[in-house]
This record gives structure tokens, C-alpha cells and sequence, in this order.
């Protein structure tokens, strides 16, 4: 409960938001969110009943009364919301969630995988990322999105490495990439060597 990433994912609720937690897992984002009283409601969903019983627990376990849902993403949710966190998923799941009739004004959005992919398809889909956080724990980055429903154009670099403007961060990217250039053949460093070059300008810009 003393999760940095889940303390980030509750800094993009307001108090004032119904908030579904999608693939809430074990359910801790959800009991945080209760127990401190971020937001005006939240609920927790699975993808089944099997998946829901860790969740389920842990709210007993803390004492919170939160109602679950068994669903595919927003679908079988009987309850309105504004605000939806979809996190700890890959980015094809993450837009096979968000192709649905039904999409709310604000997302909170945390992949493991594809950012660029991410950042572009959402823009596509009418969102703007107002806020990215890139959160070190557990020797990982957890890149975590807030989006609200309006028109929004990245540029390249934007779409490559967020809008963070972390530093550590990028130096993170630069050092790994570094370390993937060594082990590849000369000609295939190309896309690489211009990552590094980008990164470089935006650590060196701070």
C-alpha cells in the first residue's frame, strides 16, 4: 500500500471523479483510493470472478466496502463513471479495452509496453495527455498517463519519450540504448543512434 506507482496513480484522481478500476488486480489502487477519500466513488473490475477473489479479499481484509464487477473492460459495468485506470496491461489490451461504444472523459493510463504506439492511439481515439509520470520501482519504469477527452497532435519526439520530462528518466532510455548498440551489428544501429541523439537533446535542454 506504500506502492510510488499507486501514490502516482492516485495524484491524477480528483475528488470529484466516479472512477473504475479496470483489471484492478489485487485491488490496492481501489482500497487506497477509498481509505483516503480521493474521489467521490470508485469500482473495481475484473475480467472474472476468479480474477476478482484477491481483490475481494483484500477488501475485507482493509475494511473498505467496494463494489466489483466482472467485465471485459467497460462492458457489464451498471454503475456511471467518469474516469477509468486501466494499468499494469500491454498496449493491445489497453486499446482492445478502449474500442468500446462507451469511453469516458478521463483516462489514467499505465502500460508496460509500446509507448509510442500508446501515445499515438490515443490522440487517435480524441484524447490529449495532459500529464505523464515516470515512476521508478521495483528497478522498473512505470510510464503512468493522464488523459482527458480533447484534441491533441504530438510531435515525434513526444510520441517516442513522453512529455515527462524526466530526467533520470531519459537518461535511463539513453544508458539502455547504449547498451543495446553494442550487441547489434553496425548497420542495423541507425534508429538507435537517433533515439540517443533525441534523448541527449532532451536531457541536455534541462
Amino acid at each position: 500500500m506504500n506502492s510510488e506507482r499507486i501514490k502516482a496513480l492516485a495524484s491524477d484522481v480528483f475528488r470529484d471523479d466516479y472512477v473504475l478500476d479496470v483489471g484492478c488486480d489485487h485491488g490496492y489502487l481501489a482500497i487506497y483510493l477509498k481509505k483516503n477519500n480521493l474521489c467521490a466513488q470508485v469500482y473495481a473490475s475484473d475480467i472474472s470472478e476468479k480474477a476478482l477473489l484477491q481483490a475481494k479479499s483484500n477488501f475485507q481484509k482493509y475494511n473498505v466496502d467496494i463494489t466489483s464487477f466482472v467485465s471485459d473492460g467497460f462492458q457489464n459495468i451498471p454503475v456511471y463513471f467518469n474516469t477509468a485506470v486501466i494499468s499494469g496491461m500491454g498496449t493491445k489490451t489497453i486499446f482492445d479495452i478502449l474500442n468500446s461504444v462507451i469511453k469516458p472523459n478521463k483516462l489514467i493510463i499505465s502500460s508496460h509496453n509500446e509507448y509510442y504506439k500508446l501515445r499515438k492511439g490515443l490522440n487517435k481515439l480524441g484524447y490529449k495527455i495532459v500529464d505523464e509520470q515516470a515512476i521508478y520501482e521495483n528497478k522498473h519504469y512505470y510510464n503512468i498517463m493522464l488523459c482527458l477527452k480533447k484534441p491533441q497532435r504530438l510531435n515525434h519526439k513526444e510520441l517516442l519519450f513522453g512529455i515527462s520530462n524526466n530526467e533520470e528518466y531519459y537518461q535511463y532510455l539513453l544508458d539502455k540504448n547504449r547498451e543495446i548498440i553494442k550487441k547489434i551489428p553496425f548497420l542495423k544501429r541507425g534508429k538507435l543512434w537517433y533515439y540517443n541523439h533525441v534523448l541527449k537533446g532532451l536531457i541536455e535542454r534541462k
